[in-house]
């Protein structure tokens, strides 16, 4: 247990500047619909829309591709009911969206086509895209903060779809938290990512054992490590020193839970009570979980984006369609813990797409 063996920050920072990040490898989930067992599709690799990337995203397309492979009827009010959403038809889920683009339906619970979802994280997610291995790149920062030496021209190829907004939280361990570290401002935050202050008592607001602080921070390649520091140190290249570095959100949280001294940063869709969020002051204004995190002027707000190269497909489109509409956003990003797109937005990506076929 991380709270028997507590960091010590000095050890850390005397030999924190090659530290190197841990890059999580990328993991292939299947996603299983609501309600149902898994089952075989009975259909080829080459007829799958494989996604994958950013653990940010993984919540709303994971629970889109599960949708997707449930392929619900149009009487299941619970899992799809379109008509909830204003839309008229007696299709299965899958296969409307789908057929908006001409793919057919077989007429059963089958979907036209499979979506599979990959879980690492940005930069891997867009690699792959690159390179091919995925036809969705998923990421939680632009392709060219996260890439950004590449060329004009290369950048271009990659086609943006924003699907959803975070509001990325600070959170603390419980301990730290329960000492009276509810808010920090934007300078002590910066102070501790940079190395600058090494002490909770340091803070104060904070009344509890003195304790040194472990700075948690995601792997580089990170979308989120790439937001954090664009937005909070000025730059996705931005000096920081960190104690521990997880590849994905939910390792950001584990050990942040677990620990007694821990400070760590990771997507809204992860907080929980076991690692509680904290507000911050940026430039004389408060923002509080849970009241305006969302707010459009919260510094470490971001874009979450899912990418395709060289144009968006047909199968593409239908699958990032369904996601754009006003029952994805209701379904898949609103219940996942993340800002849904302002309808200026969301009528901007629907125009983006390639025009339906029906």
């Amino acid at each position: 247990m991380m709270r028997d063996t507590p960091v010590d920050r000095r050890t850390v920072l005397a030999g924190a500047a090659g530290l190197t990040a841990a890059v999580a490898g990328c993991i292939s989930v299947s996603s299983t619909p609501p309600g149902q067992a898994g089952r075989a599709d009975g259909q080829s690799a080459d007829e799958t829309l494989k996604t994958g990337g950013s653990s940010t995203v993984f919540p709303i397309v994971n629970q889109a591709a599960s949708y997707w492979t449930g392929n619900y009827p149009a009487t299941d009010m619970e899992y799809w009911g379109p008509t909830q959403y204003g839309i008229t038809t007696d299709k299965r889920l899958a296969d409307y969206w789908a057929g908006l683009y001409g793919f057919e339906a077989d007429g059963d619970s089958v979907p036209p086509y499979n979506v599979t979802v990959g879980l690492s994280h940005s930069g891997t997610g867009l690699e792959n895209l690159k390179s091919g291995k995925r036809s969705i790149g998923n990421a939680s920062a632009p392709v060219s903060a996260e890439f950004p030496d590449m060329g004009r021209n290369e950048l271009n190829k990659f086609v943006d779809h924003v699907v959803g907004v975070d509001a990325q939280p600070i959170v603390v361990s419980r301990e730290v938290y329960e000492a009276g570290v509810t808010m920090l401002t934007a300078e002590q935050l910066r102070g501790i990512y940079r190395g600058e202050i090494t002490r909770w008592s340091q803070i104060d607001s904070y009344d509890g054992p003195d304790r040194e602080i472990q700075a948690v921070g995601r792997a580089e390649g990170s979308g989120t490590d790439t937001a954090f520091r664009t937005n909070l140190l000025g730059g996705p290249d931005a000096e920081m020193v960190t104690d521990a570095r997880k590849g994905q959100n939910q390792r950001v949280k584990s050990l942040v839970s677990q620990s007694d001294n821990a400070i760590g940063y990771m997507a809204l869709a992860f907080v929980d009570d076991s690692a509680p969020a904290i507000g911050m002051e940026f430039s004389g204004t408060e923002y509080v979980p849970g009241e305006n995190l969302s707010d459009p002027d919260y510094p470490l707000s971001r874009d979450l984006h899912c990418y395709t190269y060289e144009g968006t497909s047909n199968k593409e489109a239908a699958f990032l369609r369904m996601i754009l509409s006003d029952f994805g956003q209701q379904t898949f990003v609103e219940t996942a813990g993340y800002s849904t797109l302002t309808e200026e937005r969301q009528q901007n990506q629907l125009d983006a797409l390639p025009d339906t076929q029906s």
